[in-house]
């Protein structure tokens, strides 16, 4: 994420003498992107961040995959997924390709005997129900419902509930999370034609070094498989950081939706990109105002990406027996379009309620065996008269 930030106590120059109270140096780590050549942050540790103390037997964590190719409009009942005690694995993939992995979630359970890391991936953490605190070495940051948490690659976290009704939908992205280019100018600032800004960026704070040594369970994934370790100090030692490279928060109450006097194109909802996918939010907003407009989105031929649209509260007068956490997949190669009777049944409607999360990949999604056990075998035929 392209804002600088600091927490903590930082020496005024890098790679320079830094000293604990009792003469010791902290340990100075460089977390960078891309080699060295993108987004990174210089972190001060009390103990270098390298003291292994044992490694448990890597296990597969690799989606299992139910149908490589297919051509049907496709609805997931995500409400189905079970709730299960433990974060991990209450993670339950359900859409995969070489780009992304979108997975849903419903822990019980604050993580509280091991700490987890993504290495191969940046995760954003949409928060549908539950509220809690992501706590990372980087600093503390609340979250609550409607919060889309950005966590890049490579950090150690916990996450601490508030309670044990928790409601996640998690993209796993294998490039760098931004916000959209057209949004930003030469500089990385955020333009004043972008449908959020950075004072709704929410960024780490309350920063706490936890200066302790013993056995500290990190599980760490890696090209799908999970990897425990046991590391001799604490995750969470860090005295200072600065740098581009952490965790932040936005909410999708704070995305400003971009109107006009006709139906608008998904793009405008655009909140996030990555290397052949965008995110995009669909929130409360006035419909179009031309006289004669149809508010209802029109049919639409998917021809270079599929579409995945997650519902999360309100009205979708496109749809019929729309249900929270329902997740639809219009795959590239057929149309798609509104429910019949909804077109003519919008003309005339002023607003909707609705609240919902887009993703668009640019390569064919594939489907799970865990959304096999979810799935409305009839959606396709929805559109029938």
């Amino acid at each position: 994420m392209p804002i600088y930030h600091s927490l903590g106590k930082i020496p005024l120059k890098r790679h320079t003498v830094f000293r604990k109270p009792d003469g010791e140096l902290y340990a100075e780590e460089l977390v960078s992107t891309e080699g060295f050549s993108s987004l990174y942050s210089l972190v001060y540790h009390c103990h270098p961040p390298t003291i292994v103390k044992s490694m448990g037997t890597p296990y597969s964590v690799e989606p299992k995959i139910a149908r490589e190719k297919h051509l049907k409009h496709t609805s997931l009942k995500g409400f189905k997924i079970q709730p299960v005690d433990d974060y991990l694995e209450s993670r339950k993939v359900i859409l995969a390709n070489n780009d992304l992995h979108i997975s849903l979630a419903a822990p019980k359970k604050s993580m509280t005997d091991y700490f987890y890391k993504n290495s191969q991936a940046d995760e954003v953490l949409f928060i549908h129900e539950g509220s809690g605190v992501l706590k990372t070495g980087f600093g503390k940051l609340s979250f609550g419902y409607g919060d889309y948490i950005v966590i890049p690659r490579g950090t150690i976290y916990q996450i601490e509930f508030d309670d044990e009704k928790n409601r996640l939908f998690i993209v796993e992205s294998f490039s760098s999370i931004q916000t959209p280019k057209r949004y930003r100018n030469a500089f990385g600032q955020l333009q004043e034609h972008s449908p959020y800004c950075e004072r709704d960026i929410r960024k780490p704070k309350d920063l706490e070094t936890i200066d302790q040594i013993g056995d500290f369970k990190v599980l760490i994934k890696k090209q799908g498989m999970m990897y425990p370790y046991t590391y001799g100090t604490h995750p969470f030692d860090f005295v200072g950081w600065d740098g581009f490279h952490y965790p932040w928060a936005l909410s999708i109450h704070d995305f400003e939706p971009i109107t006009g006097r006709l139906h608008q194109p998904p793009p405008v909802h655009q909140t996030f990109e990555a290397h052949n996918f965008v995110i995009c939010s669909f929130v409360p907003r006035k419909y179009d105002y031309h006289p004669l407009s149809i508010p209802a989105p029109y049919h639409h031929s998917n021809v270079d990406s599929d579409e995945v649209l997650y519902y999360v509260d309100g009205d979708f007068m496109s749809r019929k027996s729309v249900e929270k956490g329902q997740i639809t997949l219009h795959p590239a190669g057929i149309p798609h379009g509104p429910h019949p009777g909804t077109v003519e049944k919008s003309i005339g409607k002023e607003s909707t309620e609705e609240l919902a999360v887009m993703i668009d990949p640019f390569k064919p999604l594939m489907i799970t065996e865990e959304a096999l056990a979810i799935e409305d075998e009839d959606y396709f035929a929805s559109w029938q008269s």
